[in-house]
């Protein structure tokens, strides 16, 4: 986990080494400000590449042209009222999470982690895919299986640095994700094919009356948008571009979100004045009934947004933003040549006490409209920020709200896991090494 001392915080800059490959680290706001604005300095980092094999050159890993028009394409897809329809989606896997943590409740204290990245993952792949795989029932299915498989091997390449030449990957590790791969591609090819005959077979029926009882749709989801988009020139995404988007989307939109809500679950068992708080605003919103989260709760759900934005920036979920210069250029007297690597650091960023005093103090009311008036915009990026920003910025902070709020609902958090027992490890996404461990209460029925 790369951390700024306070000794070199004062540095607008500073150089690290990734072995023998030198990058420049960045964590003040006005220096992060000149990288995340610019439309030039889009290009990812070189180690990137080493998820193009799983996610090919989608909106994660594409630069250039190929990015620009694809993401002209998709952001459409991510407009707030065709996200409203995936809430379905979100609370009845949200339902079966707090099924799964009942068996806890009054027990000894247990590791959220899996329990909630299983939930995400039943979340995002109905959602993107329309595909119910039912993790949170079956952890043991092959997809399953094989996505934290590939994780695994490319966070693994990113540790050791003797696996960066393609060479010697292919020399040591080449079989490992080859097998893994074709079970990823497999998986999301077949359901594209059978999406677009749905959809091709949908349309032949609504010119035949006759035949209508067979369009019954199922849900829709962002693959059913991503076949019908077009570019400027009315270009459709072949099957392998959605691909490459389906993939992306499988990858960044499960585990970056469930660590979100593992690290919330956390600091609120930590914090039990917060948890009151939240417990008001819950009350207030829904009061003792079950039903599920509608949209216009989640905008009820003030506090409950400041909390989830307390969490990211204590907890980015994305540790370290990794871009590559493509051209020279200057910051703060320092002139930095084409072909730089630089690595944006989020926890660093997020700590600076000129935004933020008492920084390492969880206080969601920093979030309160009148307390964010004159902070550097570029001080807080959790999503990133500028061209590159997170296209799924809402879906995540939508999932989150329903995930959260349903938890909440029925159980008090506690924890008596310090900070020093984390274990923090940034790799592709912000984890703790030995877990994230609570205990359940029945809330309503047992005073906290």
């Amino acid at each position: 986990m790369i951390t700024v001392s306070e000794n070199h915080r004062h540095w607008p800059l500073v150089k690290l080494w990734l072995g023998p490959v030198p990058v420049i680290g960045m964590y003040k706001a006005e220096v992060v400000e000149v990288i995340l604005s610019s439309a030039k300095h889009i290009d990812k980092s070189y180690m990137y590449t080493f998820l193009e094999p799983w996610l090919g050159l989608g909106l994660l890993t594409s630069t250039g042209n190929k990015w620009h028009r694809r993401r002209k394409m998709i952001t459409p897809t991510f407009h707030f009222t065709i996200l409203e329809d995936f809430l379905d989606v979100m609370n009845e896997q949200a339902n079966i999470l707090v099924k799964k943590l009942d068996k806890h409740v009054n027990g000894d204290a247990f590791d959220t982690t899996f329990y909630v990245t299983l939930c995400t993952l039943d979340i995002i792949c109905e959602t993107t895919m329309g595909k119910n795989i039912s993790a949170q029932i079956n952890d043991d299915s092959e997809y399953v299986r094989a996505v934290y498989r590939m994780a695994d091997i490319v966070h693994e390449r990113m540790k050791k640095l003797w696996l960066w030449p393609d060479f010697l990957f292919l020399l040591f590790k080449g079989w490992k994700p080859k097998r893994t791969l074709q079970i990823l591609h497999n998986f999301t090819t077949s359901v594209i094919v059978e999406r677009a005959n749905e959809i091709k077979k949908n349309e032949e029926c609504k010119s035949d009356d006759r035949d209508m009882p067979l369009c019954k749709r199922k849900r829709k989801a962002f693959l059913d948008l991503l076949l019908n988009v077009v570019d400027d020139e009315g270009n459709k995404l072949s099957h392998e571009d959605i691909r490459e988007e389906v993939d992306t989307f499988m990858f960044e939109g499960h585990d970056t979100t469930a660590a979100g809500i593992n690290w919330a679950l956390y600091l609120l068992g930590s914090n039990p004045e917060v948890q009151r708080k939240l417990d008001d605003e819950l009350d207030e919103v829904f009061g003792k009934s079950d039903r599920p989260a509608t949209s216009e709760d989640l905008k009820k759900l003030k506090y409950l947004e400041c909390v989830i934005k307390e969490t990211l920036r204590l907890f980015p979920s994305v540790p370290m933003i990794a871009r590559n210069f493509s051209e020279n250029c200057e910051i703060e007297g320092y002139s930095l040549p084409k072909g730089c690597q630089t690595i944006i650091i989020p926890y660093a960023l997020h700590r600076d006490p000129r935004y933020f005093p008492d920084p390492e103090e969880f206080k969601p009311e920093r979030f309160f409209p009148e307390n964010s008036l004159g902070r550097h915009p570029y001080a807080y990026v959790p999503f990133s920020a500028g061209p590159r920003n997170c296209i799924g910025k809402r879906f995540a902070l939508m999932e989150e709200k329903v995930v959260l709020s349903r938890i909440l609902r029925n159980f008090w958090v506690e924890t008596k896991q310090k900070r020093e027992e984390l274990g923090l490890v940034g790799e592709l996404i912000l984890r703790p090494s030995n877990g994230i461990w609570i205990t359940l209460k029945r809330r309503n029925t047992e005073e906290p």
